[in-house]
């Protein structure tokens, strides 16, 4: 179900949302992007890119401030209910999220500046497939975020549990390559860090879609909840 928007009496209004979600869909955007500049720099190595991640992540930063300013004016001056409530609380905990993205980032991009060894290496394309995994799912939640698309931010929460498989074999696989080749030892640790990392990031992309659902329906489906909420339905639908 997606949320139809709101019509607002006050133009300033209509406005200030209008330009809160201009800022979020720019932040989302940025965060997309450092996420895959800090990858393809540990891919490719190429660790002069750290410039530009460390560029994007201060952009990020502001961003979060400005959001985080709008909404607090909107909410003192406007006196929102209902669903422009929901839309801005969730805003606040979503640009929280973002930023944090754009940390893990930065720490993805210190691991290519010392990248040394081969460890990395033997790994390299199932740490692409759970990049490209953590990106897609971050990508998923913020459209679904910003078109109130709750079937489309489920469909994000169920893929948390793939990305969760990928980063557990990668982290096996690297612990048996460090058993068998001892002097890759912080080079295959950094890669865990990395696989690490990238888990950490589809978790805040599941954080959002999470926050797009109880913007939408008001479910609070955190910590699981969501499936509670299915069996539920499902249970309704088989009687």
């Amino acid at each position: 179900m997606r949320l139809a928007p709101s019509q607002h009496s006050s133009r300033d209004f209509e406005t200030e949302l209008r330009e809160l979600r201009a800022h979020l869909l720019a932040m989302g955007a940025r965060c997309e992007r450092i996420v895959g500049v800090a990858f393809d720099g540990l891919r490719q190595r190429t660790p002069d890119l750290m410039e530009a991640v460390t560029a994007l992540d201060v952009q990020i930063d502001h961003d979060e401030l400005d959001v985080h300013a709008l909404i607090l004016r909107i909410l003192a001056l406007r006196q929102p209910v209902a669903d422009d409530l929901r839309f801005l609380a969730t805003g606040l905990r979503l640009v929280t999220d973002l930023e944090r993205v754009g940390d893990e980032a930065v720490n993805i991009a210190e691991r290519a500046a010392e990248a040394e060894g081969d460890a990395k290496l033997v790994l390299v394309e199932e740490l692409a497939l759970m990049a490209d995994a953590a990106r897609d799912m971050l990508r998923l939640a913020l459209d679904a975020f910003i078109r109130a698309d709750d079937a489309q931010a489920e469909h994000v929460l169920g893929c948390d549990d793939h990305v969760d498989r990928r980063c557990a074999a990668i982290i096996t696989a690297m612990t048996t390559w460090i058993a068998e080749h001892p002097g890759d030892v912080r080079p295959g640790l950094r890669a865990i860090r990395v696989a690490k990392y990238l888990e950490r990031i589809a978790d805040h992309a599941t954080n959002v879609a999470e926050e797009a659902i109880f913007m939408v329906r008001g479910d609070d489906v955190r910590h699981g909840q969501w499936r509670a909420i299915q069996r539920v339905e499902l249970d309704a639908i088989a009687k």
